[in-house]
């Protein structure tokens, strides 16, 4: 079993910055792709990013690329979302997860349900 906790978020102005961390416990947290996905107030959760074991590649929404930097220490078992340049629009309920079964393409990694262990996730509030 893989625990998942999510922590960092929380209120920033419009225009700032914010880095959310996120340790995964239980498990090999090196052989695992770390995902981060949001959830806004009536809306679905979406996928923000991803790193993949074993080199590290990473993916981005697009509404985030340029934005938002995904990094791991799998030293600490634990992944990072650095925020930069927010807008309210990434006002959400950030969620990290853990995909233990390994993919050949990095799309297989924007949905969701490739993903076995989670955390509660951690709210990020962007005030205008």
């Amino acid at each position: 079993q893989v625990h998942v906790v999510e922590s960092g978020g929380g209120l920033v102005q419009a225009g700032g910055s914010l880095k959310l961390s996120c340790t995964a416990s239980g498990g090999t947290f090196r052989n695992y792709a770390m995902g981060w996905f949001r959830q806004a107030p009536g809306k679905e959760r979406e996928f923000v990013a991803v790193i993949r074991p074993h080199g590290g590649a990473t993916n981005y929404a697009d509404s985030v690329k340029g934005r938002f930097t995904i990094s791991r220490d799998n030293a600490q078992n634990t992944v990072f979302l650095q925020m930069s340049s927010l807008g309210p629009g990434d006002t959400a309920v950030y969620y990290c997860a853990a995909a233990t079964r390994r993919y050949a393409g990095s799309w297989y990694y924007y949905d969701e349900f490739r993903y076995e262990y989670w955390g509660q996730g951690t709210q990020v509030t962007v005030s205008s």
